[in-house]
């Protein structure tokens, strides 16, 4: 069944289909690093079930949660853009199902199919605008709580 919410929603039928045929079911135990930031960005993932917690490096510390995604959402947009390395870390907060797409594969479809291309990166647009807002409210938090050194 093709997901019709989150990410996937957001696309037209046409390409949904398209890109849903790239993808394939995979699942994660809770507490599974799925990539940490300045990791190699190869692939991506669309939750269906369970969470995962996005979170940035602070140097002697441990990494700091930023958000908490759930069904439909994306995991993983570094994959879209050179250098191809992650920006942020993410962690399984509880188990999770998920569709794991190769970033090489469906980077050629986009290639080979501009209005995919374009469809896709107006949905990851949408959702890095989205993560960046979070992170900067939540460093905010931080820094105001007084959890956070200033440089």
């Amino acid at each position: 069944m093709v997901t019709t919410t989150g990410l996937l929603g957001k696309l037209p039928a046409e390409y949904r289909s398209r890109l849903h045929e790239l993808g394939r079911e995979v699942s994660f135990p809770i507490d599974t690093r799925l990539f940490t930031e300045g990791g190699k960005a190869d692939r991506f993932w669309v939750l269906r079930t369970g969470s995962v917690t996005l979170d940035v490096h602070v140097p002697g510390r441990r990494p700091v949660p930023i958000e908490t995604l759930g069904h439909g959402e994306l995991i993983g947009w570094s994959w879209l853009f050179p250098p191809y390395t992650w920006h942020l870390g993410a962690l399984t907060a509880s188990p999770v199902r998920a569709l794991e797409f190769d970033a090489q594969e469906v980077r050629e479809l986009c290639e080979r199919d501009s209005g995919l291309g374009q469809a896709l990166t107006y949905v990851c647009a949408e959702a890095i605008s989205h993560r960046l807002q979070r992170a900067r409210m939540r460093l905010v938090d931080l820094y105001q709580g007084g959890s956070v050194a200033v440089w």
